[in-house]
């Protein structure tokens, strides 16, 4: 029997939907989406077109500001440093000290142009904070919507408002998100937004930048060159099938992410109150402001490394981001909120989705309360 999974915001199971939809493009309908000439390339170009539809709709965007790309990391860089080859050497880029670390490792390259915004102990940024540190020299804020570690919801809208105020761009990766958010671009008059397949159901290797061209348009550097695909942004062959998948997993997502987030919400005030039963759990989120899939949670006493070890043979979870497992530093992110770094070490994070039910977080319960013990048991004898 394999192991519970519940480590949805590393990576999610592809839709059978989506699989579905793809398969076409795998098989018979292989043609190249830049070889409009003939039938195949047609066929292959209408098929990414109606899946950038979908994307765009998902946030409430137009069809033309969507370029796709290979996921959200690249679509950060592409917003990051195409946004500011185009400015003044000196401009400066603003970034909340819990972003995704292709936001801080792209953001990294501009040395002294880098400025942090902190966040409070919730994992929240606060608005002001960002109105205080925006000067001449900035030229684009990035703030991700909902933090991949513990889920915590960033005020977009009210982020989105003072940067307009300031008239500074304003980017967000929104990868995290977009399962069960409603985020729409012409609300919290966001400039430039990241996204990816992976986190929505779709494949691995998709993604999409939300570039905008309505009122204010933002213009962003190329960072590869070649055929000129994307407006010139992406350059490079598009993956038909990926895209097909993103298109329909975002028209699925624009659909079903109420339904979710209300049965995934249910799951998690269950797994809480069974984990908070087996004693000293304290969430590095609050429930009502962080996404209703993830728990974030210190187990005091308790390695979050052994923890994950014990009960390997029934659940799979993850300590912090995936794509920080080969540190063995704390979390950037839970030390940002002010948590020690012994506290950090013993914080967990939990995450499922669509495909998980009551039974999954029945027996991750338990193998969590039994492990808990046992490990607890140990470090007093030792």
């Amino acid at each position: 029997m394999r192991p519970v999974y519940l480590d949805y915001n590393a990576t999610t199971p592809v839709d059978q939907r989506v699989v579905e939809a793809m398969l076409p493009h795998l098989t018979e309908g292989f043609g190249n989406a830049a070889s409009v000439d003939h039938f195949y390339g047609h066929e292959a170009q209408q098929a990414v077109e109606q899946a950038r539809e979908q994307v765009a709709s998902l946030i409430g965007a137009t069809a033309s500001e969507i370029i796709f790309t290979s996921g959200a990391t690249e679509a950060d860089n592409i917003a990051i440093l195409g946004a500011l080859q185009r400015v003044a050497d000196d401009g400066e880029v603003l970034i909340s000290a819990i972003e995704h670390p292709a936001v801080l490792e792209a953001a990294a390259t501009l040395g002294e142009r880098v400025k942090t915004i902190p966040v409070s102990s919730e994992g929240i940024v606060d608005p002001t904070e960002v109105g205080k540190r925006i000067t001449p020299k900035t030229a684009l804020v990035s703030v991700m919507a909902a933090n991949n570690e513990t889920g915590a919801i960033q005020p977009l809208s009210a982020i989105g408002k003072v940067c307009a105020e300031a008239e500074v761009p304003f980017h967000t990766d929104a990868a995290q998100a977009l399962r069960h958010l409603a985020v729409d671009v012409e609300d919290a008059q966001v400039s430039l937004l990241s996204l990816s397949g992976h986190k929505l159901y779709a494949p691995k290797g998709v993604g999409a930048l939300y570039l905008r061209k309505r009122k204010k348009r933002m213009k962003v550097a190329p960072l590869s060159f070649g055929g000129g695909q994307e407006r010139g942004l992406r350059p490079g062959t598009a993956n038909v099938p990926g895209i097909v998948g993103l298109g329909v997993a975002a028209e699925l997502a624009r659909r079903e992410r109420r339904r979710d987030a209300e049965r995934e919400a249910k799951l998690k005030r269950e797994l809480v109150e069974r984990l908070s039963e087996a004693g000293s759990v304290t969430l590095n989120a609050p429930t009502e402001a962080s996404l209703p899939q993830t728990v974030s949670a210190r187990i005091a006493g308790v390695g979050a490394r052994a923890l994950m070890h014990a009960t390997r043979e029934q659940l799979a979870f993850s300590s912090g981001s995936a794509c920080a497992t080969t540190k063995v530093e704390p979390s950037h992110v839970l030390l940002a909120q002010g948590i020690s770094p012994q506290a950090a070490g013993e914080s967990v994070r939990i995450s499922f989705g669509r495909f998980t039910g009551e039974e999954e977080i029945s027996i991750a319960s338990s193998a969590l309360a039994e492990a808990m013990e046992k490990l607890r048991q140990v470090a007093a004898a030792a």
